[in-house]
């Protein structure tokens, strides 16, 4: 009688299932896909979905029908934001590749966007580098009424992101505050999916996402709040949340967690560093305050020392170069960039330029050293957040003609023979409209032959 009872209640329950109504698998999709981080034998697919929901990627050679690879499946969760990080493991070097979503086994549609992604070259003693693109930028703010300040809207002209897809970069360089989390964000884990979700889900982003392999720091809006430090107790919570997000191929040291990592394309290296994890308060009294902290900087100095890249691009939230010991200037912590630079001349280490953010502005700064190559950091901000009005803010670093005070990216053009090589910097305005550009040659950073 029980068991008969118990098969009764089973079919009415697939009875409901049956009938009851279901969401369409293309309305389970929220943001992406987004490609991450590439090499020669592998690359990083990403998506996130609305609710609990099996992805999975299939991908094959640009040109042809078969053969046809497909990633693992992953069941998305809301403990990870319904995010998946999956790896295409099937491919061979210097390949485009064409890519395909599924959701609970049913093919996505996305005809708005390309779909395709590339693993490295294998060029090293055979051929030129390649000619790449790098699309750099940061602080990216997107309103949302409920938890913004009174007043006029902070965020604006996401149109920025198709400008940017327009161009056609092969990488976009995130260089920190890729959302900016609010009081209700950023001391729970639930507060910082939420923020993610919102910023990543804006649909003027998905055309950038799907098509350019993405990497990415952080500063201090997408790490905790306003100008915060190492002493911020959820930091861990933090960077759990980030690597929910992004692509990158590593985050942090053997033994210390944090966002710092380092990736190739072509013959430049990106080495991406961590302005927060490791960092003293602002205003700091006592001697020799840190920034991006001792061990950062040993990893940092062995790493550029290791290379041989034509141009090793140090990538940071805040400003290197800038001379002006202003807002949150590496210029403040004036002992640690002192010992930097000297570590840089002292190891006479060729190609360095630096990136950097943060400052709701655009600018390049070169600083002139006696028997060395000068060393550069291009500033671009900001996306869509708030832009400053003109200023002078003392840095006498500061390349004439090179201040921007709009909403810009940075483009990175690199291309000619192995022993030409060059690298043309330009910022683009939201509505893409070129407003600067100049040229450094590989040559130009190197230190004079004794």
């Amino acid at each position: 009688m029980k068991k008969g009872i118990f098969l009764s209640a089973i079919v009415v329950l697939l009875a409901i299932w049956a009938f009851a109504p279901k969401q369409s698998s293309e309305k389970l999709l929220q943001s992406g896909p987004m490609l991450g981080y590439a090499e020669m034998k592998e690359v990083m697919l990403w998506v996130q979905t609305n609710e609990p929901s099996t992805v999975q990627f299939k991908y094959w050679e640009k040109g042809t029908s078969a053969p046809v690879f497909l990633t693992e499946t992953y069941q998305t969760n809301k403990k990870e934001g319904y995010t998946a990080r999956l790896i295409a493991d099937e491919v061979q070097p210097g390949k485009t590749y064409e890519y395909a979503l599924y959701i609970n086994y049913d093919l996505i549609e996305l005809t708005d966007r390309t779909l395709e992604f590339k693993s490295l070259p294998l060029w090293q003693f055979r051929t030129d580098p390649p000619n790449f693109s790098v699309a750099v930028g940061s602080c990216l703010y997107v309103n949302e009424e409920a938890t913004d300040r009174p007043g006029k809207p902070y965020g604006g002209e996401y149109g920025i992101f198709e400008k940017i897809a327009d161009s056609k970069p092969d990488v976009m360089v995130w260089l920190g505050d890729n959302t900016y989390f609010r009081e209700p964000d950023w001391n729970t884990f639930t507060g910082m999916l939420h923020r993610h979700t919102h910023t990543r889900s804006i649909k003027e982003l998905q055309k950038l996402l799907s098509s350019t392999h993405n990497y990415a720091i952080w500063d201090d809006h997408d790490y905790g709040p306003n100008d915060h430090n190492k002493s911020f107790i959820h930091k861990q919570k933090a960077l759990d949340a980030f690597q929910l997000f992004w692509g990158n191929p590593t985050y942090g040291f053997e033994d210390e967690p944090c966002v710092a990592t380092q990736f190739d394309w072509g013959d430049a290296q990106f080495f991406m560093l961590d302005n927060r994890w490791f960092r003293d308060a602002n205003n700091t009294v006592r001697e020799n305050p840190d920034y991006f902290g001792e061990k950062q900087l040993n990893w940092l100095i062995n790493a550029l020392k290791a290379s041989n890249a034509h141009f090793k691009i140090v990538c940071a939230g805040g400003q290197i170069i800038n001379d002006a010991a202003v807002y949150e200037n590496y210029a403040c912590y004036k002992e640690e960039r002192a010992r930097l630079l000297a570590a840089l001349d002292r190891e006479r280490i060729n190609g360095v330029f630096f990136l950097s953010g943060d400052r709701h502005h655009a600018e390049l700064s070169k600083l002139e050293r006696e028997g060395a190559y000068p060393l550069y950091d291009l500033t671009t901000s900001p996306l869509t957040s708030g832009t400053h009005m003109s200023r002078d803010e003392g840095n006498t670093l500061q390349v004439p003609e090179t201040l921007v005070s709009e909403r810009n990216f940075a483009l990175l053009n690199f291309s000619g023979e192995f022993k030409n090589r060059s690298m043309k910097m330009q910022i683009i305005n939201n509505l893409g409209k070129l407003k600067w550009e100049k040229t450094l040659l590989a040559n130009d950073l190197k230190y004079p032959v004794n």
